[in-house]
């Protein structure tokens, strides 16, 4: 076999090598582990216990939103940082890598948007934003989740029954 030859076939093994890197890189970054859904939404399918985070961390995001509305409506812009930053980025590093990898790109930017809207809005409460500006924030916010509840929905992943 000639050097050529040889170089060749390293050659084609790299290319083949990168095919397969760049199509898992594909599928674990940008597509995730989706399928249709009857309402036209797009189903991203977790195990039953990752669907029940998604689910808990949602409702803290509802909580977050209940708490900052009570203190927008006393004027307690310390309250509003308080409730805004238990929604904030910091909870992000609480999902699994496992589970991040099977929701698709457009639902992870969403929600790591939304963390991170809550630790600005902390932020500029903490800084002095009136309750009118915190209140434009949180409307922003609030976008966020009708856009990805009116794109996305969770599905589970049919389960074997015990015997």
């Amino acid at each position: 076999m000639t050097v050529a030859t040889k170089n060749r076939i390293h050659l084609g093994i790299i290319v083949a090598l990168l095919l397969v890197i760049a199509g898992v890189a594909y599928k674990f970054i940008v597509a995730g582990s989706t399928r249709g859904n009857d309402d036209g939404r797009v189903a991203v399918v977790l195990e039953p216990g990752e669907r029940a985070l998604m689910l808990r961390e949602m409702r803290e995001f509802v909580v977050a939103i209940e708490r900052l509305t009570d203190a927008l409506a006393r004027d307690d812009l310390r309250a509003v940082a308080v409730a805004a930053r238990a929604a904030g980025a910091a909870k992000a590093h609480d999902v699994p890598v496992a589970m991040l990898s099977k929701l698709p790109l457009e639902f992870k930017t969403l929600a790591f948007a939304t963390h991170r809207g809550f630790d600005a809005m902390a932020a500029r409460a903490e800084a002095g934003a009136t309750p009118k500006e915190t209140l434009v924030a949180l409307s922003a916010l609030l976008q966020q989740c009708v856009t990805c509840h009116a794109r996305y929905a969770l599905a589970t992943v049919p389960t074997v029954p015990q015997r």
